[in-house]
């Protein structure tokens, strides 16, 4: 079954050339849920339409109101605000959502996000949460959808970064590994990258004193030369630092997969930028022959992108190595390969615009298939109430010890309105966690992606915000009632039910669940379907204070009442789930 939003625009788009003897294409027919304040379910906006109907709004949403009262016999009435059409639908339409599903075609396209892309010289910290959070969430819409998804994760694992982490290591740690600290991998690792650049302060500070200028000082700091020593034998392939390199990584892969596991990420597929630095050469020397790429004096090579309104860029030093946007170019040549996907989309904060740009510009010049199919998922960076992260000062906010404190205060909250008494010691912990990190993820999510968040733990956990908390509640809401009614035969309803409107809003909302699925997905936005996940919530929960579901002496309207509740508490679930929020039967 197509939505009435597809059957009306092309019902519209047929009356048209009746009443207007013009053609209208389904693209200029405008539909959207009439807002509150008027009378009316779905609203036509008649504007866009006006050209071609060559009369006023009121006009012509009055032969367009006609036309369709006549032709689609779900339709009540209607009603004219200046431009705007509304249309009321009958009870009998919407009662029949509780029993039809709305079809989500399968998609032919394959969808590839790539999310995460960690370093691995530190700990996966809050700004990392909301790259998994929102990865994960893009890849459930789009799976939701219909479309075949993989997730896939460039581990950033190579680079000057790592190398200090090594040497301070090296310098300072004695010998020491997870197992003797007790430390998690990657933690201990971030703990000698904080060292390095302690260290590096002190000598730059001590060479200022000698005389040096602070550039100076920073380029010629000797831990920082021997750095640089450690980068350059890596890439020699000297056994003996990359042996320090795959155990300090094995390490820190370790302990991701830790935190992986518990915020309830995954990835069907892992990329490592050790592996892949040296691709994209042969993608330069294919556009230097076509003309896509030019050569400079000094042997470098690159891409004059000032005709797009953007650089000239650097794509191969002079000296023939990489930058990043090489090894970019390659990787993307071989997640096609891996993949052959229609869209490959980057998790990737909104410090990188500019990169991503370059990067499909230079991939569509090369005349690569997918080229068009790439897309830079933007998102802004988080910020604490204390203010902003450093990871090099050791100021991040480490993932796992924000998990800890989200449980923490999900406790705290939970036990204070004292309703668990009954719980033993595992449900408590067990839904201390899924309202700690049901709580994060959901106001990571319910931000539009490109704007930057101030995160409060304590805000995202409010029983009467918008918090994933009040969502879950309503869940065992709708599962209070229903075990009540487990030892009971329900009957059937009957449709000829005179629907109060608050039964009608919440009906509405289920009928809207595959649309606004459908809406988040085109536009990309996971903050979108979190609106519609709490909406439909605070819908039910209204439904629930006005109207008696379980003491009512009319049968037919009892039974319809329970087959809504359950209806919702299905939904809420589901759309929690395609997120990667779970929901506890009771709280």
């Amino acid at each position: 079954m197509q939505t009435i939003y597809k059957t009306l625009q092309q019902q519209v788009q047929t009356a048209f050339p009746i009443l207007f003897n013009e053609s209208i294409g389904l693209h200029q027919i405008t539909l959207n849920e009439t807002v509150k304040d008027f009378e009316g379910d779905i609203t036509l906006v008649v504007f866009p339409l006006l050209k071609l109907s060559k009369k006023k709004p009121e006009e012509t949403a009055e032969l367009i109101g006609n036309w369709l009262v006549e032709n689609n016999p779900s339709i009540e009435k209607f009603n004219i605000i200046k431009g705007f059409l509304n249309l009321s639908f009958k009870n009998s339409f919407w009662i029949k959502t509780l029993i039809k599903t709305i079809d989500i075609p399968k998609k032919s396209d394959k969808i590839l996000v790539e999310y995460s892309s960690p370093n691995t010289n530190k700990p996966i910290h809050l700004g990392h949460v909301r790259n998994n959070v929102l990865g994960y969430a893009l890849s459930g819409i789009y799976k939701a959808n219909h479309y075949t998804v993989n997730k896939v994760n460039l581990i950033n694992d190579r680079g000057i970064h790592i190398c200090k982490s090594m040497l301070a290591w090296q310098k300072f740690s004695n010998g020491e590994t997870p197992e003797s600290s007790g430390i998690k991998g990657d933690k201990l690792v971030g703990k000698y990258y904080v060292l390095f650049n302690e260290y590096y302060k002190a000598e730059i500070s001590t060479l200022i004193e000698q005389g040096k200028s602070e550039e100076e000082a920073e380029k010629y700091a000797p831990i920082l030369l021997e750095a640089q020593e450690m980068l350059r034998k890596w890439e020699q392939n000297d056994a003996e630092v990359v042996a320090l390199w795959k155990m300090m990584n094995n390490w820190v892969y370790a302990g991701f997969e830790l935190t992986y596991k518990r915020l309830g990420v995954d990835f069907d597929k892992y990329y490592y930028e050790s592996n892949t630095y040296l691709l994209g050469k042969d993608a330069v020397e294919e556009g230097l022959k076509n003309g896509v790429f030019y050569k400079r004096e000094d042997n470098s090579v690159w891409i004059d992108l000032t005709a797009d309104g953007l650089d000239e860029k650097l794509v191969l030093r002079g000296d023939g190595t990489s930058v990043y946007i090489t090894q970019d170019i390659g990787t993307a040549d071989l997640k096609y390969s891996d993949f052959q996907m229609n869209k490959s989309i980057y998790v990737v904060g909104n410090e990188q615009d500019y990169h991503f740009k370059v990067l499909k510009l230079i991939m569509q010049k090369l005349g690569r298939v997918y080229a068009d199919g790439i897309h830079h998922f933007s998102y802004g960076m988080v910020d604490l109430p204390s203010g902003k992260m450093k990871s090099r000062e050791g100021t991040v906010v480490d993932a796992d010890d924000l998990m800890d404190e989200m449980i923490q205060t999900a406790k705290e909250q939970t036990e204070a309105l004292g309703k668990i008494e009954t719980f033993s010691e595992e449900e408590k912990q067990q839904l201390f966690e899924i309202i700690g990190f049901g709580a994060l993820k959901f106001f990571l999510l319910r931000v539009d992606p490109k704007k930057r968040i101030l995160f409060d733990p304590k805000e995202s956990i409010d029983l009467q915000g918008y918090t994933a908390t009040f969502v879950q509640y309503t869940y065992t809401r709708t599962r209070s009632v229903l075990r009540k009614i487990e030892n009971e035969n329900i009957g059937t309803w009957q449709s000829s039910i005179n629907l109060s409107e608050t039964e009608k809003e919440l009906l509405i909302k289920i009928y809207n669940y595959s649309i606004q699925l459908e809406i988040s997905c085109n536009e990309m936005n996971p903050a979108k379907w979190i609106d519609y996940i709490y909406e439909l919530a605070k819908a039910y929960n209204k439904f629930y204070n006005d109207c008696p579901i379980l003491n009512i002496e009319d049968g037919n309207v009892r039974n319809f009442r329970i087959a809504l509740t359950q209806k919702t508490g299905t939904l809420i679930k589901q759309a929690l789930e395609i997120v990667g929020i779970q929901v506890p039967e009771r709280m």
